[in-house]
């Protein structure tokens, strides 16, 4: 094995791309883990890796190669991830669905944070990609998608343009339309789930409220089951309000726990197990209006290939 070939163990496996690289004993840190990824130095079983595999999950038995000497690679390198075959124009490694002087629309891959998070502000994250591309210091978020959601996000490039973008939030004017993998059926195929959250600090995660919890959230989607399975179902879920993880938790809470989740589980536990590297939510679909114009915007990201392969096995090895 060259030197510079690392073996994955398997005490490592399942590990992200990113965080294995940032060992003490490699590269030190996610910035530079994140900065020889953007340089095409790593490869995984001779397959070169991008910043958009940052959040790639490694396997016991993996050979990792950290060519940081590599010819050409002192600047960064536009990239794609190599899961991803959807539509769009790609550069600077972003999917842009539609871009103008206000505001740029993305195709956010699973595995990568909207924006930084306050405690670990080198994590690689499509805000930061896209301050690159704009050559900006800020990218302005308008919504977020959790790290293992895909699909379509949009950031404003001017103070003025997300608020009249998040006013249109606060409304709730804009269509956010989803597409959920869950275990089981709802026994009603469209309706609407209305409930109370609470945001708990401590556990980062949603909950129902108690007598002690002050302020509660309401949160309202609304649904229809796309597909049918044996045990399973695709919904498809649009947002009237968005707290954050909102589908992922009233999901669980109605024992249609996501495919893939790790946070919220519901009871009983989802039987049989299918195995997914993360929730099997996607952002299908958003609508707004233009900030300047007001013409009406459609976006759409079609379903991403591993949720794609997702639904193969749902049909063929799961038959209804």
């Amino acid at each position: 094995m060259n030197k510079n070939e690392l073996l994955v163990t398997s005490s490592e496996a399942e590990t992200r791309l990113d965080k294995w690289l940032a060992a003490a004993e490699r590269l030190a840190s996610r910035r530079r883990a994140f900065a020889a990824l953007e340089r095409g130095q790593i490869f995984v079983n001779d397959a070169e890796q991008s910043a958009a595999d940052a959040g790639r999950k490694l396997q016991s038995g993996d050979k990792v190669r950290l060519w940081l000497d590599r010819p050409g690679s002192a600047q960064r390198r536009s990239y794609a991830s190599s899961e991803s075959k959807s539509t769009g124009k790609r550069r600077d490694g972003l999917h842009i669905l539609y871009e103008d002087a206000s505001l740029i629309v993305l195709d956010k891959p699973a595995g990568l944070l909207s924006v930084p998070l306050p405690s670990q502000p080198e994590e690689p994250s499509l805000q930061a990609l896209v301050e690159l591309h704009v050559k900006q210091a800020k990218a302005l978020a308008i919504h977020r998608l959790d790290r293992d959601t895909s699909g379509v996000v949009a950031f404003a490039k001017s103070f003025p343009v997300q608020q009249k973008l998040k006013d249109q939030f606060i409304r709730r004017s804009p269509e956010r339309v989803y597409w959920a993998f869950v275990y089981g059926v709802p026994a009603v195929t469209e309706g609407e789930w209305r409930d109370q959250l609470v945001w708990d600090q401590e556990e980062l995660s949603q909950r129902k409220p108690t007598d002690k919890d002050d302020h509660t959230h309401e949160a309202i989607s609304r649904y229809r089951v796309v597909e049918t399975y044996a045990v399973t179902s695709l919904l498809e879920i649009q947002l009237v309000t968005g707290k954050r993880n909102q589908i992922r938790v009233q999901a669980a809470q109605r024992g249609h726990q996501l495919i893939g989740e790790r946070q919220y589980s519901s009871k009983p536990a989802p039987r049989p197990f299918i195995e997914c590297p993360r929730q099997a939510l996607h952002a299908l679909r958003l609508v707004i209006k233009h900030p300047i114009d007001e013409r009406r915007l459609i976006f759409t990201a079609p379903l991403p290939e591993d949720l794609q392969q997702l639904q193969q096995k749902l049909k063929s090895v799961l038959p209804k």
